[in-house]
């Protein structure tokens, strides 16, 4: 029988004495101090109006509407810029003005709006949602043909912004909105909420909700602050939506009801599909699918797109892996013909393996465009800003990044990038392994259950509660899947029992062993029978 590496067992405390031992008042307590100014509510979200530039940006584009000008919208190919457009889009629709929407492809126009881009767009007025904080050349180039860009973003600003109508960004300088951690499609969602006032129109702005929580939750946002209350009510809202696409969603996931998780494993990568293998224009119109005909057509082919990536992404991790050097302090690879829609997962794949930040490029000709993702509190974004004179051009945040650098300078730049990263504190390199305490069985039923979920929903800054089960012996094994790589497990202590799943397990695990598992608790559904069950991601034999 195999058992965990010495580095597997890390992750799990073998001494009751080193996590504490948790009571349901305990894990309230503890939940509770995540919120220690308490649950925000739909009422303490701010005036639009807050917004740096909001105000210029809400005053152009009503002119724009009463001068009957033509006005473009600009997104992007990933969730977030795609639900940006979506409520854009929307919004348009129902106050009765037509505008253009384009959402750049990712292999012929690049990222965000770009002086090819603007080669086919004719407008008077270009509005960008979750890009364009990085665009100075297409600024400057719609200044000289008289055409007014309104950019909207929410991503990091390097170095001032570009020379727009209007810049609504809450990372600005200038800007001192309250709450800055928020996605593109929430700042679309308050100039959406601007233009309402703006225009004395009755408009609900719930009714985008279902929309945003999908962006906030795949956007990787901090679900805390305002961001708790409007993921609550749109995944709320997503589980009995009449809106087509989500009643495809449903009926395909065979889900009556959807948490973060569900969004962000599930829903989040077949809409990112599209971006990564396609072009992003057909999951914006799959979300803006008019009926249940031409949704469950649309989700099908966004199926096929994921079916797609998850192969090419596969191989893809296989040669990265193999060329990475695993005593750098960076993980940098390059190579031909790698596909540019994957490479970001990749990235996130080798951040995993190696622990440490890595950036995957995708080399065209003399140029090398890719993503990287980081690791514990290693700020890629600042790594990158170090390195800036070899590069052609980059933007993101603190944890993933796009970047572009000429082939001839890649390994100066990952030299530099080495170099500089080799001088942060090694502590910040380590993802805390997050074990609320150790949980005894006894504890666990309906009542926790209750507790948990009045906390959700669970995510970035307010992580699922991870729990230790120790000495538990195995009372009945199943294998599950096609090739048998799932396990089921009836566990208990002697009085109490507990059912855990564990997903990719290989190992033989034999009834009447004794065994320490770390995992989240939920609720499982099957044949209208629900059952309180351990989702495992690491197990110890004793």
């Amino acid at each position: 029988m195999q058992t965990m590496s010495r580095a597997e067992r890390a992750g799990l405390s073998d001494s009751k004495e080193r996590l504490p031992r948790l009571t349901k008042e305990k894990i309230k307590s503890l939940l509770a101090a995540r919120f220690s100014e308490g649950f925000k509510k739909l009422k303490d979200i701010p005036d639009p109006f807050e917004l740096h530039d909001m105000k210029r940006a809400a005053d152009r584009i009503v002119r724009a509407i009463r001068d009957k000008e033509r006005i473009v919208v600009v997104g992007d190919y990933d969730v977030d810029g795609v639900v940006s457009a979506a409520i854009m889009e929307e919004f348009f629709e129902l106050i009765g003005y037509p505008v253009d929407t384009i959402i750049p492809n990712r292999f012929k126009d690049g990222y965000g709006i770009s002086s090819g881009l603007l080669e086919k767009i004719e407008a008077d007025l270009i509005i960008t949602v979750d890009n364009g904080i990085t665009a100075f050349e297409a600024a400057n180039e719609c200044k000289s043909r008289g055409i007014d860009l309104i950019i909207t973003d929410h991503h990091t600003v390097a170095r001032g912004v570009p020379d727009a109508y209007a810049v609504v960004n809450p990372k600005k300088r200038e800007c001192s909105f309250a709450y800055p951690e928020i996605c593109g499609a929430q700042v679309a969602w308050f100039l959406v909420g601007a233009l309402k006032i703006r225009l004395g129109i009755d408009l609900s702005m719930s009714r985008f909700l279902d929309l945003l929580a999908l962006a906030i939750v795949a956007d990787v946002m901090p679900l805390v602050s305002i961001n708790r209350p409007l993921v609550q009510r749109g995944l709320a809202m997503i589980s009995v939506s009449r809106r087509p696409a989500f009643e495809a969603a449903r009926a395909y996931l065979g889900k009556s009801s959807f948490a973060s998780m569900d969004i962000g494993f599930a829903v989040a990568p077949r809409i990112n599909s599209a971006g990564r293998m396609a072009d992003a224009t057909e999951a914006l119109k799959f979300l803006r699918s008019k009926n249940l005909s031409e949704a469950s057509r649309r989700w099908l082919r966004l199926e096929e797109l994921n079916r797609m990536r998850r192969a090419t992404e596969a191989e893809a991790t296989e040669e990265a892996i193999a060329m990475a050097d695993p005593d750098a302090p960076v993980i940098v690879v390059a190579k031909e013909g790698w596909h540019e829609g994957v490479v970001g997962i990749v990235a996130s794949r080798l951040a995993e393996r190696f622990g440490k930040p890595s950036i995957v490029l995708s080399i065209q000709g003399g140029r090398a465009k890719g993503s990287g993702r980081s690791v514990g509190e290693v700020d890629l974004f600042a790594l990158l800003q170090s390195c800036e004179k070899y590069l052609l051009g980059f933007g993101g945040h603190k944890m993933a990044a796009g970047l572009a650098v000429s082939v001839d300078s890649i390994d100066l730049f990952r030299k530099e990038i080495c170099a500089v990263a080799a001088k942060i504190d090694p502590s910040h390199f380590v993802s805390a392994d997050r074990i609320m305490g150790e949980l005894p069985l006894y504890e666990i039923d309906w009542e926790l259950m209750e507790i948990l979920q009045s906390y959700e929903p669970y995510g970035e800054a307010n992580d699922r509660p991870r729990f230790q089960i120790s000495g538990v012996r195995v009372l009945e094994v199943r294998r599950l899947g096609a090739q048998g790589n799932h396990l089921k497990l009836l566990v208990g202590d002697g009085r109490n029992t507990l059912e855990a799943i564990r997903f990719g397990f290989d190992k033989e695990v034999r009834k009447g062993e004794i065994l320490t598992m770390v995992g989240s608790l939920q609720i499982n559904e099957f044949n209208e029978r629900r059952s309180i069950q351990m989702l495992v991601d690491k197990i110890v034999f004793k």
